[in-house]
């Protein structure tokens, strides 16, 4: 899943991330460190092909950014999710 400069580097799947999809219609990725948020939404945009409201970052304990990037209601994240292959 490599775009524009490498932004996103994989999706995360975890009960988090699951219940974070369900709930609040957000993907989880870890993106490249240097990355800055308007870049990791356009990204996102640019390879899923979806509309993206909001971006949170934090660095994880192991030093690797995560994204949480929150679709526009017109999206399911969990389709987009089966339609990547993260989730069956």
């Amino acid at each position: 899943m490599s775009d524009l400069g490498g932004i996103v580097i994989r999706a995360v799947m975890s009960e988090k991330s699951l219940k974070l999809m369900e709930e609040e219609n957000t993907l989880t990725f870890i993106v490249r460190r240097d990355a800055s948020k308007p870049e990791i939404k356009r990204a996102i945009e640019k390879i899923l092909g979806v509309k993206v409201t909001k971006v949170r970052t934090l660095i994880t304990p192991k030093g690797e950014k995560k994204a949480y990037v929150k679709l526009s209601k017109e999206y399911n994240a969990s389709e987009i999710a089966s339609r990547l292959g993260i989730v069956a």
